[in-house]
């Protein structure tokens, strides 16, 4: 445990930002795992749409390097456009 009361802070802030970065990485999970679980064209285009504001989202706010952001985009809609075929 810290000593020093600046190492005190900076634990307690470091403990906030890891329980609301694992939220937001717990949301895109969960919001990944159903649009890849539709197999429903329209369904999945709406799904989409969300997944990819909230990795918008989560890459703006540094959750997530903004490459694996666009990878991950990139990826579901390639999944998404085959569903329409």
């Amino acid at each position: 445990m810290p000593n020093i009361k600046s190492a005190k802070k900076r634990l307690r802030q470091s403990q906030v930002r890891r329980d609301r970065n694992r939220a937001v990485r717990s949301e895109l999970r969960t919001k990944t795992k159903a649009l890849l679980a539709t197999e429903d064209a329209t369904q999945a285009a709406e799904q989409y749409r969300v997944v990819v504001s909230l990795l918008d989202r989560a890459a703006s706010k540094g959750v997530i390097p903004s490459n694996a952001a666009a990878r991950s985009k990139s990826r579901l809609a390639r999944y998404v456009s085959r569903l329409g075929d």
